[in-house]
């Protein structure tokens, strides 16, 4: 039995009015599904503000109301608290009812703008490899040991997260590995998780339509560093000039990775090739089939943090080298007529220009490179303009069309990213708003050894149009239609 006193250990009370010793059922805070004796927490989200369904919520059930404001009306037999803030009380709460399962495992969360999936992904690949039972939460996919759920969020609810916790710790997981996005640490969907570490990639132009500013984007993430234990480690990227302020203020053990810089993990880059990268970490040669700058920062993150987390080296650098690109990301093929294509999620300008220039450094140069690339609809336009500079400067070709548009019209989007194509490439550039078109497209362009990027939704199954996600995978379609084509 559940006790509604003991789920509110830790939580800073305003107010309670009511028994907080009633026995509790579920943690809810979407009231369409409270029923009997559920707890119900009031939210003020961006869309809605969950004080307007209490009434709602008391009617099918809920036993206890958690509120930042106390409504008028009051039933008998509910009790209500009120706290300062509804989203941490949440977090602390959900915590607290699965059993605080982060303390169980050595949990650590991967922030930044660009490499959190397949950081957090190649982790998880790495310490199964070396044979720990381990969990993954990340865009992709959730995963506990071998069981795999998909995944609805970057970083999910705070009570979702729990949920999977404790599920890892009754499957045994030693280690989890999880993302941990600016829209989670704003809305405080992992505090009071216990992390044994935390990892910084690098910060870029992104999620602006959410955070007012770069400068708000970027204190968002540094909290995340700010909340870590003495226990625990922080790891960030030196190169990246916002590296040393994440480590600011930090109890954390404090390490740094770099390409370029003096650091702890210091990385170079031998070689580099479609077939893979040779690189040295710390006076240690090793060949991985992961392609490009950006694997190579991704790689090296990898690597000090197995060994922050106890792995010896020597085992640390034969599992790197076994490593798998993870779906969506740089995913790549070669097709009959020797066609490379290449599907990536690059949907910021940073991102995109990592990948393009990566390309460009391994290419011969006497193939054509041609970028299919949109942006999101109802999200941040200020990087619109700069996605279609990228693309044009660095492509031989370029079919702009649509990515999710969801609520805007994709004519319009891709307006706004023709805007930033410089004039001497504006003849590189044509517009097809119908994503599979624009593919086949530029099947339909591509020569033998020709290059083909597709970049802005990379692991994504669907398309999501006015409300409503279509079947959509860029890696499956364009697959048939070089196939088609070579018939």
């Amino acid at each position: 039995m559940i006790v509604l006193r003991d789920i509110l250990y830790m939580v800073s009370l305003d107010s309670v009015v009511g028994d907080t010793s009633v026995a509790i059922n579920q943690l809810e805070f979407d009231s369409r599904k409270v029923a009997l004796n559920d707890v119900y927490v009031a939210i003020n989200g961006t869309v809605v503000d969950g004080h307007s369904y209490i009434e709602q919520a008391v009617n099918q059930g809920a036993i206890a109301v958690i509120c930042e404001v106390l409504p008028e009306l009051k039933i008998n037999g509910v009790t209500y608290v009120q706290v300062a803030d509804s989203q941490e009380a949440l977090a602390i709460m959900s915590s607290n009812y699965f059993g605080n399962p982060s303390a169980n495992l050595e949990l650590v969360g991967v922030t930044g703008t660009n490499g959190k999936t397949t950081i957090a992904s190649l982790l998880y690949q790495l310490f199964r490899d070396a044979g720990y039972k381990v969990g993954l939460l990340s865009t992709v996919k959730v995963v506990v040991d071998t069981t795999e759920y998909p995944a609805t969020h970057t970083t999910p609810d705070s009570v979702t997260i729990n949920r999977y916790l404790q599920e890892m710790n009754d499957a045994g997981v030693a280690y989890c590995f999880m993302e941990v996005s600016s829209h989670g640490i704003a809305q405080k969907r992992t505090h009071g998780l216990i992390f044994s570490g935390g990892i910084f990639t690098n910060l870029s132009h992104d999620h602006l339509d959410y955070h007012n500013s770069f400068k708000e984007y970027r204190d968002v993430k540094k909290t995340f560093f700010d909340q870590l234990p003495k226990s625990a480690f922080a790891l960030v990227n030196k190169d990246d000039k916002n590296g040393a302020f994440m480590l600011q203020n930090t109890v954390a053990r404090k390490n740094t990775y770099a390409l370029k810089s003096y650091a702890n993990y210091r990385g170079q880059i031998l070689e580099s090739t479609m077939g893979g990268l040779l690189l040295k970490m710390n006076d240690h040669e090793v060949w991985t089939k992961l392609i490009g700058t950006f694997n190579g920062y991704n790689l090296l993150a990898i690597f000090a943090t197995a060994e922050l987390l106890g792995l010896e080296t020597l085992e640390t650098l034969q599992l790197l080298s076994n490593l798998q690109s993870v779906s969506g990301r740089f995913q790549y093929f070669i097709s009959d007529k020797k066609i490379t294509t290449i599907v990536d999620y690059a949907h910021t300008p940073d991102a995109l220009k990592n990948v393009l220039e990566t390309i460009n450094a391994i290419r011969t140069k006497n193939e054509t490179l041609i970028t299919v690339v949109g942006c999101g609809g109802d999200r941040d336009v200020t990087k619109r303009p700069e996605m279609g500079r990228i693309a044009a400067r660095y492509s031989d070709k370029v079919v702009f069309t649509s990515d999710n548009p969801r609520s805007e019209q994709p004519e319009r989007i891709i307006e706004a990213i023709e805007k930033g194509v410089e004039p001497q490439d504006y003849k590189k550039t044509l517009a097809i708003t119908d994503r599979k078109q624009a593919i086949k497209t530029a099947c339909q362009f591509a020569e033998n050894n020709d290059i083909i990027l597709i970049a802005g939704k990379g692991h994504e199954s669907y398309q999501e149009i006015k409300g409503e996600r279509f079947d959509f995978d860029d890696y499956t379609i364009v697959q048939g239609i070089l196939k088609d084509l070579n018939k």
